[in-house]
């Protein structure tokens, strides 16, 4: 039997559970956040329908459009949203809206039911609106609205049947007219425009009344497109007289406003009309853990302990997996050693593949601990409190409060980040967004951070400088944004409008989807990037060879009266070697630029690696920083070796150094498509190397003075 194809455009404003519809619909999998703008682009699922008749079957093919407060072009979600709505092939709309927020989400719905397109609303999150004592009469509101309207609960599973059944039945019906209606002088005013394209007879792909309404409002794709058209000099002036009419009714000048006003006097008594409330127990519950969570004094040293918390529990928890990767690596390493002798191939597989590879993977508990808390304190909804609450405190740097939510991605990966910051409307808080992001610590970055507190603070403390390091770096982030804000991008940032949802309970399900998804990325650039980058540092360390240089020293060590001398020579040859290899001679070159950092040359390579991904910098580390270790009668670990050849003043300013340069090569080739061009990056670039040296050089210099 031939199926037929249903194209539906899911709509509804952030946070109303889209993505959790559609995998109760089909099965899919796709991320749900508590954030608005978590679903930047539209995502495409396809799911099959066979109803009662017959069995005749249908391919629904589903839409699911970024989450949208209203039809404008404040934001890249409503765009793309009104374009598609606008412009593309569909059959029909899915509004989805929250249950508990009724009034607000039908806001939207009647600017969708102006489109004149066939439409279902969807009351999704009905379990919870009843838990809080709100009762909603849909049949009322199906009759209000003129569509049908569907109770669900995408939790549960509850109304998904009704609603696949209502898809096919909207779709093949004729389409029906909505019942939206405006003030009498604006119904007057539509009523004149349809009356005169009746009389013409124009050729509309829209009806009337919707062509009508989208004139009224001053839509910028129907004036472009009936400009042309001759039938525009004698609407021309309808218009003009329609509009003065209404401003004088109005007594206000924007046509827009107007028609937020009808929207939201339309979404309130509809709301009069089907609601009751009986009992508001959950929601007080919720209020009393609010009043403590943001509270204006306690709300932010509260969200500070979460994280010193998270931070505690990624270096304490995580160490103990991490020696025991460590620990086989370090096994295996030897095993190859003793197998292999001590040739070429031996090396590049002991020293160049498990020192480098291995000293990046034996970081993954600490990634998944880090990912697993802050995907824990998202899926909460916390998240979105922490947004509120630091609002206040951002506007005092010349943030955009919704500049948190790419700030916080940021603490993941600057490239999701960087296209997180798509939600500010305003240019200048979005590029300032953009160039303070590197200055928040990606996850690349951990594994840096854990090696240096571990080496040069111990165990005990390594969670409190990790901590101290995320904060100072954010602190940082807020100054630069400040003086980015009076000086490159003036300007006053918009006001900050997010809906906080509900406490919900985590998913496991979606836990694991995130944390997964998370560390299979991490181990997939170890296993292919970075050992890659390991085996190049590793040939670029140990090439080109000096055969004299060895036969002389060869001669030195087989006179040697003891071990000791003998291991002394070993890594005096070693160390020559090195110093004379390619990896040498361009830390050597670029030395002079790190010197007053007391930064040595493996350690100016080590952070020039860095710029194609930060984990690259500790298998440069270990790669580098292991040569020697093959002359010592006992095997010591990396951090024991750099805590030998490193001072705490250079050790500090590395550490600062690395929490402020740019990010890797994958998110500046996103940074540039953000921002807009080249010449942006090369701002970045200087910006960002001149902060990080000044105060790595100030760090060097104050620790230094106290030190010694």
């Amino acid at each position: 039997m031939v199926k037929e194809s249903i194209t539906v455009a899911m709509v509804g404003q952030p946070n109303v559970g889209k993505s959790s519809l559609i995998n109760a619909i089909s099965d899919a999998h796709l991320h749900v956040g508590n954030f608005a703008g978590v679903t930047v682009e539209k995502m495409e699922v396809e799911t099959t329908y066979c109803d009662e008749n017959g069995c005749c079957e249908y391919d629904i093919h589903i839409i699911d459009l970024p989450g949208a407060y209203s039809l404008n072009d404040y934001t890249l979600e409503e765009r793309v949203t009104k374009d598609f709505l606008i412009n593309e092939e569909y059959d029909l709309i899915i509004n989805v809206i929250d249950s508990t927020h009724l009034q607000r989400n039908l806001l939207l719905t009647a600017e969708l039911l102006e489109l004149g397109k066939k439409m279902i609303v969807v009351l999704n999150m009905i379990d919870e609106a009843e838990t809080e004592g709100i009762s909603i009469d849909a049949k009322q509101l199906s009759t209000i609205l003129g569509v049908p309207v569907v109770k669900t609960s995408a939790k549960d599973g509850t109304g998904i049947d009704e609603l696949m059944k209502s898809v096919v039945e909207v779709f093949k019906r004729p389409q029906t007219k909505s019942k939206i209606l405006y003030s009498d002088f604006i119904e007057e005013e539509i009523d004149r425009l349809v009356k005169f394209f009746e009389a013409k007879h124009y050729k509309s792909d829209i009806p009337y009344r919707h062509l009508a309404i989208r004139l009224l409002k001053e839509d910028t794709q129907i004036y472009k497109k009936m400009h042309d058209e001759p039938v525009w000099i004698e609407l021309l002036p309808l218009l003009r007289d329609a509009l003065d009419h209404i401003y004088l009714h109005t007594g206000k000048q924007d046509i827009k406003e107007i028609f937020n006003d009808e929207h939201f006097a339309f979404a309130k008594g509809a709301k009069m009309e089907v609601i009751s409330t009986k009992d508001m127990r959950a929601k007080n519950i919720t209020q009393k853990i609010d009043n403590l969570l943001i509270h204006p004094y306690l709300g932010i040293p509260i969200f500070l302990f979460f994280m010193w918390g998270l931070f505690q529990l990624t270096f304490t928890i995580g160490s103990i997996p991490m020696d025991w990767i460590s620990a086989g690596f370090d096994w295996m390493s030897s095993q190859t050693k003793a197998i292999l002798g001590d040739g070429m191939l031996s090396s590049v597989i002991a020293e160049g593949i498990l020192g480098g590879v291995g000293a990046v993977v034996s970081f993954l508990p600490n990634i998944i601990i880090l990912f697993f808390g802050i995907a824990l304190l998202e899926t909460t909804g916390y998240m979105s409190r922490v947004a509120f609450l630091l609002d206040g405190f951002f506007h005092k740097f010349g943030l955009h409060g919704k500049s948190f939510i790419p700030l916080v991605t940021g603490f993941g990966c600057t490239v999701p980040a960087y296209m997180a910051a798509r939600t500010l409307k305003s240019r200048s808080d979005r590029m300032i967004t953009l160039f303070i992001l590197g200055f928040m610590s990606c996850s690349a970055r951990i594994p840096i951070y854990v090696l240096f507190a571990g080496a040069f603070f111990g165990a005990e403390h390594a969670g409190n400088i990790l901590f101290l390091i995320y904060i100072t770096g954010a602190l940082l982030g807020l100054v630069a944004a400040k003086i980015l804000r009076i000086t490159a991008f003036k300007g006053e940032d918009d006001p900050f409008v997010m809906e906080m949802p509900k406490y919900r309970m985590p998913s496991f399900k979606l836990l694991y989807h995130v944390v997964w998804g998370q560390a299979k990325d991490y181990l997939s650039k170890a296993g292919t990037f970075i050992l890659v980058a390991s085996v190049l540092i590793w040939f670029a360390s140990n090439y080109p060879k000096q055969p004299e240089l060895e036969a002389k020293y060869q001669q030195k060590i087989e006179k040697a009266v003891n071990e000791s001398e003998k291991n002394a020579l070993s890594a005096e040859l070693q160390k020559i070697e090195m110093e004379n290899s390619y990896l040498g001679m361009i830390g050597k070159a670029t030395e002079p630029f790190f010197a007053p950092l007391g930064f040595d040359w493996k350690m100016s390579v080590a952070l020039e690696s860095g710029l194609a991904a930060k984990e690259v910098v500790v298998s440069t580390l270990g790669v580098l920083y292991s040569m020697g270790e093959s002359a010592d009668a006992e095997s010591k670990s990396l951090q024991q070796s750099l805590k030998e050849n490193i001072s705490l003043p250079a050790a500090l300013a590395f550490i600062v150094f690395v929490m402020l340069y740019i990010p890797c090569f994958a998110s500046m080739a996103v940074f540039v498509r953000e921002a807009g061009g080249w010449k942006y990056l090369a701002y970045l670039f200087a910006m960002t190397t001149a902060t990080a040296w000044i105060f790595s050089f100030v760090t060097y210099r104050v620790v230094s003075v106290l030190v010694y």
